[in-house]
Formats: C-alpha cells, structure tokens, sequence
C-alpha cells in the first residue's frame, strides 16, 4: 500500500509500509548507511505525520517480509493475539500513541495487550514519540519473571555480573564474582561471555559457576554465553546449565547468520525445562540483540534498523525467557553514531520490548571508536532506570577487557539504586543481608575482615 503526505509545498510518497517506517525514524547512522533513512528533517516530518493515520489493522495486514519467505514474519502472524487486539484494533498509530500515555491506561491493561502487539505496532508507535513518551510509557508495563530469584518486580532493577576474562583465567573469573556480589550485583544471573566457544572450556566454566552457586546458596542463576548448539550437546552430556543463551535477530535470515534457526531455540529450551533446576520458576532463556546485527548480516531486507530490532522480540517472546538485553552501543558508530543516537535506541528498544511482554534490560555500552563517552552513558543510565528498566550490566570497571568495550560498572548499579530507590530481586537482597554484605535496609555494609567471598577469592600464597 502507498501513503503520501504534504508538507509545505512538497508531497511526499512512500510506496510501502516499510518505506514510511524507515522514513519517520529518528536519524541514525545505521539506516543512513543503508540507504533507507529519510532524506531530509521535512521528509522525515512528513512520514511521521503519514504514520500517524495508519490504521494498526492496516499494520497487521501487510507483513514487512512475505509470509512464505520469513520464519519470524510466520511466527509473528502465527502468535498473534486476535482476541486482545480487537479492544485497539480500531485506532490509528496516533491514537495508540495517545491510549498509552492515558492516565486510564495502566499496568494490567497494558499486559493484557502485549500478545496483540506486534514489533511492526511497536515500532511505529515508538517512532511517534519522543524520548520522555518512552520513558512515561515503559514505566507502565510490567514483566515478572523467575528462575532462582524473582526478575521485574516495581521498585527493583536487577544486575547481570559479568566477570569476563580475556583468557578465561578462573581465579580471575571468581575475583570479579566475589568483587560484584560485595557490590551487591549478581541478581539477574552471573553471566560470562567465554573468550573461546570450545566446549571443554565451556564446561570449565558452568561447572565453576554452579559450584559457585551452589557452595554459598547463592539465590541466582548462572550462564555462560556460548552459542545454542554448543549448550545443547553440554546438556545432553549431563553437564549443569541454568540459563541457554543466544543472540537472536528480527529476520530468519538474521537469525541463520548467527548460526540458529527457531527450531534449535524450541530443543535447547525444552531441554533446560526438563533440567527444572530453577527453585521458583522456569524461565530459562537469555536472549541478546541490538539495533545493526540484521544490516551487519546483510539480512534487512530494506526495514530500518529500529524495525528490526523490535522484530527480534517477537522472537524472545515465543520462549518466555528470563531475561532479554539490548546491547545498545555494541555493534559501533557505524550503526549508532553518538550519545544522542545511543540514548535514543535504548530507550526504543526497552519501549518496544517491554510493551511486548518482555523481561527487558539493556547494556549500557560503546565502543571506543564512537562518539561518546561515560557522561553520555549516565544520561543513558538515569533514562533507562526512570524508564523502570529490568536489569543492567555490572562489570569490573565498567571496562570489558575481554570484549573490548565500555558498559556499565558494580559503581553505576549503586549509583542507580540510592537515587531512585531500587531495590534487588527479594531472594537475593535477603541472601545478600544473610552474608552481612548488606544491612536490612539493602545498603552496602563494610567488607568485615574473614568474610568467606574474600578469602574463598584469594588464591593460597597470594600476598
């Protein structure tokens, strides 16, 4: 279907639905670099003000990718809630705008409605607004979910511990454990992204993790986040997975770059089910995206990059994982140039993906080569947690020696805490009072001299 719109004296035509989308996003160097970002701020007016008029059943009806040719355009269609959007199946993209910054519309209504919005829905709607509709928005929706702990709950922000090392290194790996539970960090899993996919090495580091876990009762869960097949033939071994991780994209093809297909994401989640190593729930995915991934695989198809993303949570949402983070500033200025660009993609991406239901989190991140610096991610920081964002990163310094890259540290999660006032997930800010890291109220107690983290980190003989 073609849309047009006049602005001034020009009037502006946009052949599909695809086209209009690209064309009202907000300017970015990833779609610039794909060619489909509007040409000029009036062009880009006038395709938000085109947007603006469009049905959301007309959104529905026609698809971005052919439904024979995508497995996530099927698994979009196919998932689709008709019961529950018949109550906004009759609003324009511009009224959702105006039914979800409605005092009337609250947190039970808007999980009522999250299987009857699709990304493309999503999307749109984002594109209309600007960053303090997002963060209004978002701080309605809210997602609970439960492994070990509970994840989501209001008035808590979680914190992945991340203790990568650049070779693997244990006693380097338990230091920086010990280093973010003393911070209390560590909620939302303790998750490591191995600096090898081998799978004895993989092996190593779920056992390290689960002993971890399991010497100090810590209420939490561990992932070590190696590719899906690799998970798959460990848990078939015997070996102990909590969490399957997997990055994921908004188009099959996307999907195939990374080596996973919907299928193989259904076995490995079928398969941690069955482990029910989870004490209060199940959730047992961890899914990893980020606006570019699908133009980094030459795998878009034409739809902006922000379009894209939101897809990929259609994708997560079919697994009812744990957990879902987009790494915001990972892939590099190439997709998102600067502060401003990154600012804005984690506030979509923790809009889009909390309105569909989705535990969200994001990666508060650059890289080097990027227009941006740390002031730029506290600005980022304070959006997301007055957006009421499920978790975040903590690593060591907040530099991320194996990896490469700038992210959030154990620091910054304090920081997030005493000035909204947030709280852990409930299992662990008990835990955390147990082993007298914490007083009752939450708050950091001094390291006392013998506590087991410290000396259990301290390798023997160590000055």
């Amino acid at each position: 279907m073609a849309y047009s719109q006049s602005v001034g004296n020009t009037r502006y035509s946009f052949p599909t639905l695809k086209s209009l989308l690209a064309k009202a996003s907000p300017p970015r160097a990833g779609d610039r670099l794909a060619g489909v970002a509007a040409a000029t701020a009036e062009e880009n007016v006038a395709a938000k003000l085109a947007l603006a008029d469009v049905p959301l059943s007309g959104i529905l009806a026609e698809p971005l990718i052919p439904y024979e040719d995508d497995a996530v355009t099927r698994l979009i269609i196919d998932s689709h809630d008709a019961r529950a959007f018949e109550q906004i199946s009759s609003m324009t993209v511009g009224e959702f705008r105006e039914f979800l910054l409605s005092h009337d519309t609250d947190a039970k209504v808007l999980t009522g409605l999250a299987q009857a919005i699709t990304p493309e829905m999503a999307a749109a709607v984002c594109k209309l607004m600007r960053n303090q509709d997002l963060i209004l928005a978002a701080r309605k929706c809210h997602v609970t979910t439960a492994f070990r702990n509970t994840i989501g709950l209001p008035g808590t922000m979680a914190v992945r511990l991340q203790p990568n090392h650049p070779t693997d290194d244990v006693a380097g790996i338990v230091a920086s454990i010990a280093d973010g539970l003393m911070y209390g960090c560590g909620d939302a899993v303790i998750g490591i992204n191995p600096a090898t996919d081998q799978p004895a090495r993989i092996e190593e580091l779920l056992r390290l993790l689960d002993n971890f876990i399991q010497r100090y009762a810590t209420p939490t869960q561990g992932c070590v986040l190696c590719h899906v097949s690799t998970t798959l033939d460990l848990m078939a071994a015997g070996i102990p997975v909590d969490l399957v991780f997997q990055s994921i994209g908004g188009t099959e093809a996307t999907n195939r770059s990374f080596g996973s297909t919907l299928d193989m994401l259904r076995e490995a989640s079928d398969a941690a089910q069955s482990l029910k190593r989870g004490t209060i729930g199940q959730n047992v995915m961890y899914f990893e995206t980020g606006q570019g991934s699908a133009l980094s695989a030459d795998a878009h198809f034409g739809i902006d990059q922000q379009t894209c993303e939101a897809r990929a949570y259609a994708v997560a949402r079919a697994f009812d994982p744990l957990l879902v983070n987009s790494v915001v500033g990972f892939i590099g200025p190439e997709y998102l140039y600067d502060g401003k660009e990154i600012l804005r993609a984690a506030l979509e991406d923790h809009f889009c993906g909390k309105l569909m239901g989705l535990p969200m989190g994001i990666d508060v991140c650059y890289t080097n080569h990027a227009e941006a610096d740390q002031d730029d991610m506290d600005v980022v920081l304070a959006a997301l947690a007055a957006s009421g964002v499920t978790y975040i990163m903590g690593v060591p310094g907040a530099d991320d020696v194996m990896l490469g890259y700038q992210s959030t540290s154990f620091h910054d999660a304090m920081f997030v805490r005493e000035a909204f006032g947030l709280g852990r997930a409930p299992e662990f800010e008990k835990w955390l009072a147990e082993m007298r890291i914490t007083d009752p109220s939450g708050r950091l107690l001094p390291p006392a001299g013998g506590h087991r983290l410290i000396e259990d980190a301290i390798p023997v003989g160590a000055p």
